[in-house]
């Protein structure tokens, strides 16, 4: 269950303007994707209708984002949603999808921590500051075997000779 206690509710009017009723001022939909991901929880009410329309208004800005970059996801996923969105994955995306990204995040956060202890861990067995590093750190010449693009030619620093 998300954490609602951080709640903004916003009045949509026909217009298709946006009411802050905390601060008593209209909105932008960018100014509500600040919010969120400042990580406010925001409720959405149509004025005329009382309908709450807040999935309406992110799915908008999803798109918003979606346009600016011509890609939010990928095309087929999207097929997928249009031609079972309304039975089989309706059930998913209620269920299952918000843990998967919720468990994705925490993950990648652990996993984050224990990648940046361990180059810590690396710099202090060589001596070197944890954001410095040198040429004797064993750490920068594994990450330099492995992920260094190779030189025009396939030449390596191996087989580099030195001119005359």
């Amino acid at each position: 269950m998300p954490d609602t206690s951080n709640k903004i509710h916003l009045k949509k009017y026909s217009n298709r303007r946006l009411y802050d009723t905390e601060k008593s001022v209209y909105i932008t939909l960018n100014e509500v994707a600040e919010m969120v991901k400042l990580g406010r929880w925001v409720s959405v009410t149509d004025v005329d209708s009382g309908d709450d329309v807040t999935a309406f208004t992110l799915t908008q800005i999803v798109m918003e984002e979606a346009k600016k970059k011509n890609a939010l996801l990928p095309v087929p996923l999207l097929h997928l949603v249009i031609r079972y969105g309304e039975t089989e994955l309706s059930e998913f995306f209620g269920k299952y999808l918000e843990k998967m990204i919720k468990s994705y995040l925490s993950y990648k956060n652990v996993a984050d921590e224990h990648f940046n202890k361990w180059l810590e861990m690396g710099s202090t067995l060589t001596g070197a500051a944890p954001s410095s590093f040198t040429a004797e750190n064993p750490l920068q010449s594994f990450f330099k075997q492995f992920f260094t693009p190779p030189k025009p030619g396939g030449e390596t620093d191996d087989e580099k000779t030195p001119d005359k």
